[in-house]
């Protein structure tokens, strides 16, 4: 059976990271945009980030154009604004599709073992994904939920 373990993607930077590296974390994924409503959600990624992350939290953003072009940069520039304007210290990937037939094999997953609210589709960007510490998918966010009102359930994945 396949696990988000037994995927790879490439960072921002150019670098490949094997996702079983993550085995023992509380992992949330998200697909981004800087250009986005949803956009200032990044400080709320990044608190939790820091709050979190000597607990076993890792988040992972994965940039994405799909949804009105509203993620057009190039990787460098995308990671600089989140830098700039955010502060954003936890992982972003290179741009990806997450949606059609060149989706990234992750999305494809994800997709696969939750549903939105229009079957296994992204409904737009900072859909989020939260995997618990044995890579179990446990709930598919939709991009309303603000990053602060997922809390109370990492906090209980990261102690159990």
């Amino acid at each position: 059976m396949e696990t988000i373990y037994d995927f790879e993607a490439i960072d921002s930077k150019g670098m490949a990271i094997d996702f079983n590296k993550f085995r023992g974390k509380v992992l949330l994924i998200v697909n981004t945009a800087s250009k986005c409503g949803f956009t200032p959600q990044y400080e709320g990624l990044e608190l939790l980030h820091k709050k979190y992350e000597d607990q076993g939290l890792v988040i992972i953003g994965f940039p994405c154009n799909q949804f009105l072009h509203q993620e057009p940069s190039s990787d460098a520039d995308i990671r600089s604004f989140c830098q700039l304007n955010y502060g954003v210290s936890f992982t972003l990937m290179r741009k990806v599709d997450v949606n059609g037939k060149d989706a990234h094999p992750i999305y494809k997953y994800l997709r696969r073992v939750t549903k939105g609210l229009l079957g296994s589709r992204i409904k737009w960007n900072f859909t989020k994904f939260l995997i618990s510490k044995d890579g179990a998918v446990i709930k598919r966010y939709s991009p309303l939920v603000q990053p602060k009102n997922m809390e109370k359930e990492i906090e209980h994945l990261l102690q159990g």
